[in-house]
């Protein structure tokens, strides 16, 4: 299993080093055809998955620090594509919400990574795709769960 391991956490880092890098951003915003900083849409997508979001929960999903994030919102509000609310049970926290402006946006989104992704899947069996799906799916929720014990450690 040991090589196994480490035959997964290289293609975890090579998937993490192609996906921060500019250009499949970059990429994705060209097919999208929406006009939006790369930076930024990362935020919008997540608002519109899991909001309305606290700036700091969102800073945590992002692995950003608060004050970038939340300098980001505010560009993300100036272009009228997420608003701020307070949130319903602790006034102290500031959520970002998404507007229709900015669920149209990640729609566009959506559909260029579908473009995209169907392209880098064309060749695959569509079992081995499901199962990609599936055990990604698992990977991430588990990965969650450890993030979440590990803060009361």
């Amino acid at each position: 299993m040991k090589q196994e391991i480490m035959q997964l956490r290289e293609a975890l880092l090579d998937l993490t080093g192609v996906l921060n890098r500019p250009q499949p951003d970059a990429a994705l915003i060209a097919v999208a055809g929406v006009d939006l900083d790369r930076a930024l849409f990362p935020l919008l997508v997540r608002v519109e998955r899991r909001g309305p979001l606290g700036i700091g929960e969102l800073a945590e999903l992002c692995g950003r620090d608060y004050t970038t994030v939340s300098r980001q919102i505010t560009k993300l509000e100036g272009a009228g594509l997420v608003t701020r609310q307070v949130n319903a049970q602790d006034a102290r926290i500031k959520e970002a919400v998404i507007t229709e402006k900015g669920r149209v946006m990640t729609t566009a989104l959506d559909g260029a990574r579908e473009k995209i992704m169907t392209s880098l899947l064309a060749d695959w069996d569509k079992q081995d795709v499901i199962e990609l799906a599936r055990l990604l799916r698992k990977l991430a929720d588990d990965a969650f769960l450890f993030v979440e014990k590990s803060r009361s450690v």
